[in-house]
């Protein structure tokens, strides 16, 4: 899980990489940015919360200070003509400044190509994208992901497909000025390498479309890289007998340096996303998440041999001194004070997100009777403000636990 260190000169700053550039954002702009409401819009892939939460989970640690608000309006079984009928209601009137479409994959029909469906599912897109614009809501376009035609013998037809029905997707959003990600072509290409590799216990999707818990980290790293996020949580080097660390998003204080001991306080900006012990199989096919989860440590000057990693007291790796003045990545580290910060930051979504997901069907799509009209429409309004509230509350709880801590760390020689 340690990874060799490739240095990373831009500190919290966006990584190039984006497909198209929405009007109004620069090259390489990253499309969230702090104070934002992102709406998840889709069918029962969305609706499951799993890449979805994996998103929210990297905006909360590597932005605590965003304050950012969430809503997913996925709906089972939806298509877009479905996501366009229902868009002022659903989208709209959650005030979004940021927007995923994702539709798509119901709306193939999971056969031979049809050019009369890909018409409905192109106009309704395009219906959306309009209304969008006119809202001034930041769109993220996404295709689908790939579906794994290793579970399902008839998904060796439908991946073929996809490409084609999926295909004009990136001029419609250049046309309306939205962010392009081609999730199919990365998850394609990703389980495909599993089909090289015949990696056959290396299920992203538990039927071959819907998620399990890795294909929600599949979808999310193919997202998050399309979109441009930033790989780096912070970097810090240190050379024994030098007076001050080199630090990129953390402060360094506190440095004591031997040549067989190192110890220092580390304030970090941001937390590494928590990786979860199903989602380790998955690593190799998402870049070990090298270009979202660089969380890097490098000490050089110290003696030959084999170093404890400390934190807080808990250790968290033993390396090597070459590797240590090479560099590693403890993103990926599932062990420790810091994994465990970002593990209550991801139990404390996922409360909420319960919420959240009983607020929308339970009340959002509720629909009045007309005899009941004119009682009904100022209750639903009122039960809607009050369930936001409390979703509100559990959303400052979030930021809480993701505050930076400062966090005690030594590298010490061992005795074997």
């Amino acid at each position: 899980m340690l990874l060799s260190f490739r240095s990373v000169l831009a500190v919290l700053t966006i990584a190039c990489g984006l497909l198209l550039v929405p009007a109004g954002m620069s090259a390489g702009e990253f499309p969230v940015k702090a104070g934002d409401r992102v709406l998840f819009l889709g069918d029962s892939i969305t609706e499951q919360y799993q890449y979805s939460t994996d998103l929210e989970l990297y905006l909360t640690t590597r932005f605590p200070g965003h304050k950012l608000s969430f809503v997913n309006a996925g709906i089972s079984g939806d298509r877009a003509v479905g996501g366009a009928a229902r868009f002022a209601t659903h989208v709209l009137a959650e005030k979004p400044s940021v927007l995923t479409i994702n539709f798509g994959m119901n709306d193939a029909g999971y056969g031979a190509f049809n050019p009369g469906l890909q018409k409905e599912f192109l106009d309704n897109t395009e219906k959306m994208l309009v209304a969008a614009k006119a809202a001034g809501v930041r769109v993220v376009l996404l295709s689908p992901n790939a579906v794994d035609r290793r579970i399902q013998e008839r998904f060796r037809l439908y991946v073929e497909t996809q490409k084609e029905f999926y295909a004009p997707l990136a001029a419609l959003a250049e046309k309306h000025g939205a962010q392009f990600v081609d999730q199919y072509a990365i998850t394609r290409a990703a389980v495909e390498k599993m089909e090289v590799d015949k990696a056959d216990k290396v299920i992203p999707y538990y039927d071959g479309f819907h998620t399990a818990s890795p294909g929600g980290l599949l979808m999310a790293h193919a997202i998050l890289t399309g979109m441009g996020a930033p790989a780096v949580v912070s970097e810090a080097k240190l050379v024994v007998g030098a007076e001050k660390a080199t630090a990129a998003g953390c402060e360094i204080s506190k440095l004591e340096t031997t040549p067989k001991r190192v110890a220092f306080t580390r304030v970090d900006a941001a937390l590494p996303l928590p990786v979860q012990p199903d989602w380790v199989t998955l690593l190799p096919y998402v870049n070990q998440l090298e270009d979202l989860n660089n969380y890097t440590l490098q000490v050089g000057g110290l003696e030959a041999g084999k170093y404890v990693v400390t934190v807080d007291g808990e250790t968290i790796a033993t390396l090597a001194a070459e590797e240590l003045a090479a560099g590693v990545n403890l993103g990926n580290v599932i062990t420790g004070p810091i994994h465990a910060q970002s593990q209550q930051v991801l139990a404390a979504i996922n409360e909420k997100n319960g919420l959240l997901h009983r607020r929308f069907r339970d009340v959002v799509m509720f629909n009045i009777p007309a005899w009941l009209a004119d009682v009904a429409t100022e209750r639903k309004a009122a039960e809607l403000a009050k369930r936001w509230a409390e979703i509100e509350a559990r959303q400052a709880k979030i930021y809480e636990l993701a505050q930076p801590k400062p966090r005690a760390w030594v590298i010490e020689k061992t005795g074997s």
